[in-house]
């Protein structure tokens, strides 16, 4: 329905892993690829790597001189993952200025519409509040861009710990499920999966876990909620999670077939990656261009 673009954010990676960046080039490379298999088109989709669009960084810059020191310190996520992550230091100011970052990641583009979970809908209000303080200040410039929430599984939870949103940075290793797991993996996991007290799925008093295995099956399925509420009410947990897992590792299998298909294919990725930067690259000047020009510095060549 849209002109997509995706890119992957090495960028961002090193705001909490800057101490380690050994194998951040092998991580960009197989989350490409982890996309395409997916059944991301680059034929009609645009797949790019941030930091060879030196843009993001010019345009964070430009709207740091705008943004409150405030803002980014009332992030929820900036208090939360100082706690989560207590034996790094977090004291430095890119991970303060994570969400200007982002902000500037999306505003380059004059993005209307960002799909995102439920975990990020409160730096896209960041980003909405920074747009609409540039326009104010300079005249309208940007793209006030609309959050767009998925309406299943817009925050899939930890299997072992249903209050906390599946991680792969989780320390548990059945917290979460990895696209390349073996499917005794996956099926192990998912039935170490944690429940309630219950006997069976009761749909109106069922616990965070039952709730979350339901939402990874409906978002594997696409199965409506009548159809939902038809096939699990009063089913046995064990049920329950043999039939989780069967969607799960159906719909992955297809993704690890590609994923073994593109990684066979030399020059096939680069090719694509190389692409999606010139297809953006025109786009991200515009839009700094015309951020300059806004705020009275000099653009002539």
């Amino acid at each position: 329905q849209y002109e997509c673009y995706f890119f992957i954010a090495d960028w961002h990676a090193l705001t909490t892993g800057y101490e380690d960046t050994a194998k951040l080039e092998e991580y960009v490379w197989t989350m490409a690829v982890d996309w395409l298999a997916a059944g991301l088109n680059p034929g009609v989709a645009t797949l790019f790597i941030q930091s060879k669009v030196p843009e993001h960084a010019e345009l964070h810059l430009l709207l740091s001189m705008i943004t409150p020191l405030g803002w980014l310190e009332r992030v929820p996520s900036y208090k939360d993952q100082q706690m989560q992550l207590a034996d790094r230091d977090l004291s430095t100011y890119g991970f303060l200025g994570y969400p200007l970052l982002q902000s500037a990641d999306i505003l380059l583009y004059q993005a209307a519409i960002v799909p995102v979970g439920d975990d990020q809908s409160q730096h896209l209000e960041l980003t909405r509040d920074i747009a609409q303080r540039f326009n104010s200040l300079y005249g309208e410039t940007f793209v006030v861009p609309a959050t767009h929430l998925p309406l299943v599984g817009a925050r899939v939870m930890g299997l072992d710990e249903p209050d906390k949103k599946m991680s792969k940075s989780a320390i548990g290793a059945n917290h979460a499920i990895g696209l390349l797991d073996a499917p005794e993996v996956a099926r192990k996991k998912i039935m170490r999966a944690t429940t309630d007290s219950n006997p069976s799925v009761d749909l109106e008093t069922m616990g965070p876990g039952v709730q979350n295995l339901l939402a990874i099956h409906q978002a594997f399925t696409g199965w409506s909620n009548d159809q939902m509420r038809t096939h699990f009410s009063g089913m046995r947990y064990g049920d329950l999670k043999k039939t989780v897992a069967e969607a799960v590792v159906d719909s992955l299998a297809p993704i690890q077939k590609r994923f073994n298909e593109i990684i066979c294919e030399p020059g096939y990725l680069d090719s694509i990656l190389k692409q999606g930067v010139e297809r953006v690259l025109p786009i991200a000047q515009d839009t700094v261009n015309l951020v300059k020009e806004r705020m009275g510095l000099y653009t002539a060549p």
